[in-house]
């Protein structure tokens, strides 16, 4: 792997700012972080914005469109809701947003859990290369990469982030 010139720590201080803005539109608002990178970033914000109780968690893995050639992957169990969705404005926090099916999958799954009043997208990164009508609310940057590269943000034991690329 190798590391991308991208500074995530200061992309993480513009998603910061830019979540906040969106709090400040929708105050009831909800966090619920895509598992795995966005779940990071949906927790280190509710503690660094001083948010009540305890960021959601989401997986795609059962709504998928792709299981059939990526299989299920094992965190079809990592879905941790600890509020109720239902009527309750909710940002969904992403680490990089590519072709839209993650979200895709992703909305479907709240919807198991009941009717949020809206579902707004935060993202640290989006790359385009979007396959469906999805867009960020806010995203910290936006970058161009090759389809077949893949970039993945990391977090290390202090909790610091950074991005790699294959």
């Amino acid at each position: 792997m190798t590391t991308l010139l991208l500074d995530a720590e200061a992309l993480y201080a513009d998603l910061l700012r830019g979540v906040q803005k969106l709090l400040l539109s929708k105050p009831d608002s909800a966090l619920v972080g895509i598992w795995s990178g966005g779940a990071w970033l949906a927790e280190r914000l509710q503690k660094d914005l001083g948010l009540v109780g305890t960021a959601g968690v989401i997986s795609s893995s059962l709504h998928r469109d792709d299981f059939g050639s990526k299989g299920m992957a094992a965190s079809a169990d990592h879905t941790k809701l600890p509020f109720d969705v239902n009527g309750r404005p909710l940002i969904l926090v992403d680490d990089v947003l590519f072709t839209g099916r993650t979200t895709r999958a992703v909305i479907n799954e709240l919807f198991d859990f009941g009717r949020p009043a809206s579902v707004t997208l935060a993202v640290l990164v989006d790359r385009g290369g979007r396959e469906l009508p999805i867009e960020p609310a806010f995203s910290a940057a936006r970058i161009h990469l090759d389809a077949a590269q893949r970039l993945r943000l990391a977090k290390d034991e202090t909790g610091r982030f950074s991005f790699d690329i294959k």
